[in-house]
């Protein structure tokens, strides 16, 4: 193949493919646009570089693969993350199980891309992954998934003079006056790696954390009968509430709390609350939202006083009930451990008269 026909391969775009991060909150951003500015970082083609600042006290951000590359794998051209769900690609591909089938070599790699972006170009390939039918796997990714975008991403690099004490521009310093994390892994990333999703660090912190969060085991105490669920959309309803959780089984109750955006979801069964329990892994979504969910907790007792009678009082502490008794303390009173002398309490033979049941004046009372 010539090089003239080579070159007709060559990106040549009018906008970036970006996530909302990297382009910033700005609407009214500037680029500059350099045709052929670089080769791209996994196919080694010539594109079209954009380089733009995404906000105020900000750094100076560029794309780092073709848009080609980016379609194939639905990422951002300059952060390779996904953009839907903006996560690593190692992330979404363990929990969606897509195997990574670009080639790596430089001989397969450029045949490889120009194919693919014939198919692209074409319709006959999509470069979404949200019509994955593993629904599983794509509730996992929205429950670890950032619902807004993470500007902090954007900001200045660390100042290596400020690190060893010799930057003396103060205020003026485009960079950041901190010191850096130790053993950070962003450190160690590589563009390569995290596009085709292997050896990515980020995404290995990700994925222990969610399989630590995914152990969503049922509480010993077999009364619990009940979900909680929280961070409730304003548009999600009781009625709907009744409707995805009823799947699983005979409810109870729902005690919808409206203001605090939460609820909790009472089975009949406990049979019924493990089934949702098992298929929401703590999290479901309803209504396209994402819920997050927990086990609920048995009601608390009121506080117990460690109460006996005198005579039990004398066989452990005899001093205490001696002196109890010079008192004219009767031994069937009850004593608390701290040798105080507790009221009777009200017996069942207490005397009641018929004008003290409401039921004979007309009164009716509440049925559950």
């Amino acid at each position: 193949m010539s090089k003239a026909e080579n070159k007709e391969t060559w990106e040549d775009s009018d906008f970036p493919i970006l996530c909302g991060t990297c382009l910033g909150e700005n609407p009214y951003v500037r680029m500059t646009k350099q045709k052929y500015g670089n080769e791209c970082k996994i196919c080694q083609r010539p594109f079209t570089v954009f380089r733009w600042l995404p906000g105020p006290n900000m750094r100076y951000k560029k794309t780092e693969i073709c848009q080609v590359c980016a379609k194939a794998k639905n990422v951002c051209q300059t952060c390779i993350l996904d953009l839907k769900y903006g996560l690593p690609v190692q992330v979404r591909d363990t929990a969606l199980g897509i195997e990574d089938s670009a080639p790596r070599s430089d001989v397969n790699r450029q045949f490889y891309n120009q194919s693919l972006e014939n198919k692209i170009e074409s319709g006959l390939i999509e470069s979404d992954f949200s019509g994955s039918t593993n629904s599983a796997g794509r509730e996992q990714l929205m429950r670890v998934a950032r619902s807004m975008p993470y500007y902090k991403r954007n900001l200045p690099h660390i100042c290596s003079f400020f690190v060893k004490g010799e930057c003396t521009r103060g205020n003026e310093c485009p960079y950041r006056h901190e010191l850096p994390e130790p053993d950070t892994v962003l450190a160690k990333q590589n563009i390569a790696d995290r596009y085709h999703g292997k050896n990515d660090p980020v995404a290995m912190k990700i994925l222990d954390r969610a399989n630590k969060n995914s152990d969503f085991k049922p509480p010993e105490d077999r009364s619990i009968t009940s979900l909680f669920v929280s961070n409730l959309h304003e548009s999600i309803t009781e009625e709907d509430l009744k409707e995805y959780f009823s799947a699983f089984g005979e409810l109870k109750s729902v005690a919808f709390k409206v203001t605090l955006k939460c609820a909790f979801i009472n089975f009949s069964t406990r049979a019924s609350a493990e089934a949702a329990a098992d298929r929401s892994f703590g999290g479901c979504t309803i209504k396209g939202h994402l819920v997050r969910m927990a086990w609920g907790r048995p009601r608390p007792k009121g506080p117990q006083t460690n109460t006996s009678s005198l005579d039990a009082v004398s066989s452990n502490n005899p001093n205490m009930a001696a002196k109890l008794a010079s008192k004219g303390i009767k031994s069937k009173s009850l004593v608390n451990e701290h040798g105080i002398v507790l009221p009777p309490g009200i017996t069942s033979d207490v005397v009641k008269y018929p004008s003290q049941d409401p039921t004979l004046q007309g009164s009716t009372t509440a049925k559950n």
